[in-house]
């Protein structure tokens, strides 16, 4: 579907409308189904400096594993000078390190629960064991240090970390765990980039100076304190009227290179983001979810749903200030639904200093990328996201909805079907899109993708590999990473199997249900 006919759609209301939950309150109700709109644009002072989250520290064991120590804790954070606000994270305040690693290397790390309430950390884009992927099912007590390792074998990528703790998710997000996690290329590597050799080094690649990871969170702030209460503002979720940038409100990069690669990374419950710079000028797509894409893609604008990810670099001139902004997403769903589709912010300045240092002109060809095709592919399945169900059943802890066979391909076909919007993540996979309602998948989407975003109506074809891990027990999640929709409800369960394994219905490890939208 084309952005002109969505944003069409989404003015004509198409669709089926959802009323927002009752408890709303009158003025939220009112903004609701009135279509508020939020226009920070030309609003934003940008005086407070943001930088790349700083790098997890690491050390080697005996088994020759890269070993990370991760403390979620409760904390404050100062959105606001002089306001604190009372906050999550990891090793901190707010958000997290980046954790960075290389393909082919092992990892083990300790991620250890100091917030007083059980909680998770999942590894969004990993390819890795059930038992290690952070989901549901790897709940760490308080006070209880739980110790996933798992061996790399994935291309280079961006990819993140955030809690998911079935019904509360969203808020456990909100609060504020959530980080980066970088993979390199197992080539030569000066601790900065994808690697040192060959055309890849043409990249800007020098973490915090030329290769930036950016975290874009939409919060309410009351006074310059988080509002902690995250309730559903729409249709979709939470939807906050300020946005932060690595948790900074108000936020300018300082660039000092000609050429900058910035790693955005949509960490909010719900809102959608239509990326694009003031001056409407022309960028350079690298890379998506799930790693760099066969050419850069000359482009003006880039869209994000929550969950994720794209690779962007931009070039600048001397002394220039320049505006990242996002306006009118293409939600698709209709002025009476509050889903943030007329939304305007400005996010980001990007303030270049008298004197740039030279940047390379990027490669024509970045790497290889199998042709995406359904050839091989043994079964199809289909999966309808509607009213906080998938296929008309609610997620349950101690249901496993179907099994896969290990080193098989199948076809999965998805579609919005209830008027609303939803972003679709798969665990453990890196998948391709075949089509996006019958057409070929536009160039940002010809890429490895983990998440992909359906406005109402939309149906896209995914082909996905399942390999190197079985494990009839243990589950992985598919979901709608709008988090109120997944905390309702709109996830299910598959396990990965091997030569003669059956699943029997129901996890063999399983902690105690929890309910939906607690």
């Amino acid at each position: 579907m084309t952005l002109s006919r969505r944003r069409t759609m989404r003015l004509l209301g198409a669709g089926a409308v959802l009323l927002p939950a009752a408890g709303l309150g009158l003025p939220r109700l009112v903004a609701s189904v009135t279509g508020r709109k939020i226009d920070t644009v030309g609003k934003v002072a940008f005086i407070n400096e943001v930088r790349a989250p700083p790098l997890a520290p690491s050390r080697i064991d005996g088994d020759g594993r890269r070993v990370f120590d991760l403390d979620i804790r409760a904390g404050q954070h100062e959105f606001v000078p002089g306001k604190p606000s009372p906050t999550w994270g990891v090793n901190g305040g707010y958000l997290g390190p980046t954790l960075r690693a290389r393909r082919g290397e092992s990892v083990l790390i300790h991620v250890s629960n100091g917030v007083g309430e059980k909680t998770s950390l999942h590894w969004h884009g990993m390819h890795l064991p059930a038992a290690m992927d952070g989901g549901p099912h790897q709940m760490i007590e308080p006070g209880t240090t739980w110790s996933p390792t798992w061996k790399i074998d994935q291309p280079a990528a961006s990819l993140w970390y955030h809690p998911h703790t079935h019904g509360k998710t969203a808020e456990h997000l909100y609060r504020g765990v959530a980080g980066m996690f970088l993979i390199d290329e197992n080539g030569g590597s000066d601790g900065g980039g994808d690697i040192t050799s060959g055309s890849l080094s043409r990249l800007p690649h020098r973490y915090g100076v030329d290769d930036v990871p950016l975290i874009v969170q939409d919060r309410r702030l009351t006074d310059g304190v988080l509002d902690l209460h995250e309730d559903m503002a729409g249709t979709t979720g939470f939807l906050g009227d300020e946005l932060l940038v690595n948790g900074v409100v108000g936020p300018y990069l300082a660039v000092t290179t000609e050429r900058i690669r910035l790693r955005l990374l949509n960490g909010s419950n719900a809102r959608v983001y239509n990326l694009h710079f003031a001056d409407d000028r022309p960028f350079s797509l690298i890379g998506s979810d799930g790693g760099l894409l066969l050419a850069p893609h000359t482009t003006h604008r880039v869209e994000l749903s929550p969950g994720e990810r794209a690779e962007i670099v931009v070039e600048v001139g001397p002394g220039e200030r320049l505006v990242l902004r996002s306006d009118e997403p293409s939600t698709g769903s209709g002025f009476v639904q509050h889903d943030g589709g007329l939304d305007r912010f400005d996010v980001l300045e990007l303030r270049a200093a008298a004197s740039l240092t030279p940047s390379p002109a990027l490669p024509a060809r970045l790497v290889d990328l199998p042709r995406a095709t359904a050839e091989s592919a043994t079964r199809t399945r289909t999966f309808e996201l509607a009213e906080h169900r998938i296929n008309g059943k609610q997620m349950r802890m101690d249901r496993i909805d179907f099994g896969v066979r290990k080193d098989s391909t199948e076809i999965w076909e998805v579609r919005s079907g209830d008027g609303t919007l939803h972003s679709f993540h798969v665990h453990d996979v890196q998948f391709r899109v075949l089509s996006v309602d019958g057409d070929r998948p536009p160039p940002e989407l010809v890429g490895w993708k983990d998440t992909v975003f359906l406005p109402p109506g939309t149906t896209m074809r995914l082909v996905i590999r399942f390999a190197d891990y079985s494990d009839p027990d243990v589950p992985y999640m598919f979901h709608c990473h709008m988090l109120y929709h997944e905390d309702q409800g709109m996830m299910g369960q598959f396990v990965v199997l091997g030569p003669g394994e059956r699943p029997d219905g129901s996890p063999g490890r399983t902690p105690s249900h929890e309910g939906h939208g607690n």
